[in-house]
């Protein structure tokens, strides 16, 4: 039967809202309709970054922005609806992610964004909070996108032992195809991904650059070996699966501390950071992958598939080819809204939509909590 939904997401480099409108038909059948992105102004950014830095938001303020958020949700919404023209009464039900504003794996999450206000503002069903099913489970709450990975990417091209790496703020990875029952964990945190990247960036133009487009300064640097070596050597790379990650470890204070450290160049500094993102990765699949399974490809999604500086140093980390989303026909800017798109859906059809392999979960569980917008 065909239907169509909405996903939304708002990751953890705090770039804006992804709003995504797919076409479902059967379980495993999605296709991109329309997709608008829609970025936080500077001071709705610094807002919710203030909120993800311990001790420097009130409760007021967290229960302030949860409204606001799901204001912004809302309008994102209806401004994808309007750009596809259709009407609220074609969707079946919106899947939002929310904002993480604050992660602690396998005891406690909180995202923002009131789906209250996206329900009633919109008249669509929406299902938003995630994560916390899972944890209740027994899992770390993260990752979810793995549940889409498996049906596109496994399920799809199970002929192929394929590493779908997505880099956003932060990095994770899923392992999917015929093989992988193998590995004892199919999907994790890598850990860094554009944050760091994204964070030096903008310390060292002094705001005029937000993030390093092409990987364009990165490529007029030289990597410092021993600030590499130093940076690898950060705990989370050898704490054992089930992981995952996020701002809490690689967020401002850990910048703050890099910048102050370092005596580097500009440009040997973002490409040195760039390093770290490439070798982390790399670092990962021979810790936890690569004893277990032969990877066949890398399928790279999310903003960091635009850094063709830090694709060519995963490539040379990596005995196999390298790819990006587009190349099978998938946005890599929408695939995460696709995602809670899909989750949204399974939430309805009251089919357990986490990935025990990935969240290190007890039991399957029907992810997220439905509101309705009445009538």
């Amino acid at each position: 039967m065909e239907r169509f939904a909405i996903g939304l997401m708002s990751g953890t480099s705090l770039d804006g809202i992804d709003a995504a409108l797919v076409r479902l038909v059967g379980e495993a059948d999605i296709t991109l309709v329309e997709f608008i992105s829609v970025p936080y102004n500077s001071e709705q950014r610094a807002k919710l970054l203030r909120l993800c830095q311990p001790g420097q938001a009130t409760v007021e303020d967290i229960c302030s922005m949860n409204f606001k958020l799901g204001e912004l949700f809302a309008e994102a919404t209806l401004e994808l609806l309007h750009k596809a023209q259709f009407s609220a009464e074609q969707i079946a039900v919106i899947g939002s992610h929310g904002q993480t504003i604050y992660h602690i794996p396998g005891e406690s999450t909180l995202q923002i964004g009131e789906p209250s206000i996206i329900a009633q503002r919109t008249g669509i069903t929406t299902v938003a909070d995630f994560r916390p099913a899972d944890i209740a489970a027994g899992g770390q709450g993260a990752p979810l996108v793995p549940y889409f990975d498996q049906i596109i990417f496994g399920e799809q091209h199970a002929s192929y032992v394929t590493a779908v790496q997505n880099i956003g703020g932060i990095g994770n990875v899923t392992v999917v195809g015929n093989g992988t029952e193998a590995l004892p964990w199919i999907a994790f945190d890598t850990g860094p991904g554009n944050m760091i990247i994204d964070a030096v960036v903008r310390s060292v133009t002094e705001g005029t650059m937000t993030y390093d487009k092409d990987g364009q300064m990165a490529a007029q640097g030289r990597v410092d070996a021993s600030l590499l070596e130093t940076l690898m050597q950060d705990p989370y790379f050898s704490q054992p699966l089930p992981k995952t990650t996020g701002r809490e470890r690689y967020g401002s204070a850990f910048t703050s501390q890099l910048l102050k450290e370092s005596a580097l160049s500009p440009q040997d500094l973002v490409a040195t950071v760039t390093a770290f993102t490439a070798e982390s990765i790399a670092d990962q699949y021979r810790r936890f992958i690569l004893p277990y399974v032969t990877i066949d490809r890398v399928v790279i999604g999310g903003g960091g598939s635009r850094n063709k500086t830090l694709l060519k140093m995963i490539q040379e980390r990596l005995d196999c080819p390298v790819y990006v989303h587009e190349d099978f026909g998938i946005s890599s800017d929408a695939k995460e809204a696709m995602a809670f798109a899909m989750l949204a859906d399974a939430t309805l059809r009251r089919a357990a939509n986490n990935v025990p392999r990935a969240t290190g979960a007890k039991k399957p569980a029907v992810l997220g909590k439905i509101v309705l917008p009445g009538e």
